[in-house]
Formats: structure tokens, sequence, C-alpha cells
């Protein structure tokens, strides 16, 4: 089956998103993903993979109509698993999808705080991640002048629903994207 293979997903991502920026993305929210599979105790390349490709079909299909539904028709055509498919739909609220199991709430509670965790690097002035400190998100993160479009009450939430506390959650996530800075540019 073609969600087995990273390398499938990436090709099927490659092919859609031609954009660095959203394809690193791609790669901070599979990291995360990954990470917590193994705290979970779940399964890693199935979870990398809805992570890699949770936003594959934005580039191509940008609208809140069309993203990210689009990118699950296709999914669907190339069999992908309806649970796979159903965690990429429940990611954006605008969906109206519940979420509903691990997975699911997983990739909604990662998906934004990468990018929180990426604008905390950019304005390092190294702009390395591994400088980044949980110290440091927690700062930021009160600075609500600070990456004013990350959507804080939805990443709190995600860590809600899991169950964990918003630092661990940031801990978590921060140590997976910092195991792939080179990937990352940071």
């Amino acid at each position: 089956m073609e969600w087995a293979s990273r390398e499938g997903a990436l090709e099927l991502l490659r092919e859609f998103t031609t954009n660095e920026h959203l394809i690193k993305h791609a790669f901070a929210v599979e990291a995360a993903m990954r990470a917590y599979a193994k705290k979970f105790n779940q399964n890693a390349e199935k979870w990398g993979v809805t992570g890699l490709l949770h936003d594959f079909d934005y580039e191509r299909f940008p609208t809140p109509e069309e993203h990210p539904f689009k990118g699950v028709k296709i999914l669907k055509e190339k069999g992908y698993p309806q649970e796979m498919m159903r965690a990429i739909l429940a990611h954006g609220d605008h969906t109206g999808i519940p979420r509903e199991t691990l997975l699911e709430k997983t990739l909604y509670a990662v998906d934004e705080l990468t990018g929180f965790i990426v604008a905390v690097s950019l304005v390092r002035p190294s702009k390395k991640i591994s400088e980044v400190t949980v110290k440091s998100l927690m700062k930021k993160w009160k600075d609500k002048a600070f990456a004013r479009g990350v959507n804080r009450e939805n990443i709190e939430k995600g860590a809600k629903d899991l169950g964990i506390e918003l630092k661990e959650h940031i801990e978590c996530v921060l140590r997976a994207m910092q195991n792939i800075s080179d990937e990352l540019g940071l």
C-alpha cells in the first residue's frame, strides 16, 4: 500500500507543492507526529505520513472550500486509509469534522505549533532552532504581538484534547523539530 512508504508520500507532496516553506512545514509536522506516535505507542510511519501529507494540496487548492477536501479525494483515489484521510479532514476547524481519535487530535495539536516554533527560531540572531528553548518559546507565547497569525487558542485546545500540559506539548514538538533542523533549514 502506498501510504506505507514515506518516499511515496514525499513524491506526492512534491508533485503538488513547490513552495519550500510549505514543504518544510510538512517536514516539521511529520517529525512532531512521529514523536507523538512513539510517545503514544502508535504506528510512527502512518502518523508521520499523515503529518507529511496534511497540507499537500494547499498550494493548488488554498481556499477553505477546497483544502483539504480536494487532497483527501486524491488520497482516496490512491488508496490511503480512511483514518489518515479523516485526520487530515479534521485538522481544520472549517471542515466541521470533529476530532475523535488520537491521530486526529495530535495532528490538530501540532500543526499550528510548528509554525510558532519556526517563528521563534527565525528571530534568534543565529536563526537556529537548536538555540530555542521551551523557556524562550513560553516567553514569546505571552507576547500576543509576536506571530499574530498563530492561533494560540487552537494550540492550547489541542494540547488539552491530548491531555498534555502546554509546556510539555511545546517541548515534545520542539525536540522533534530540533532533530530535523537540517531539513528545516534551521
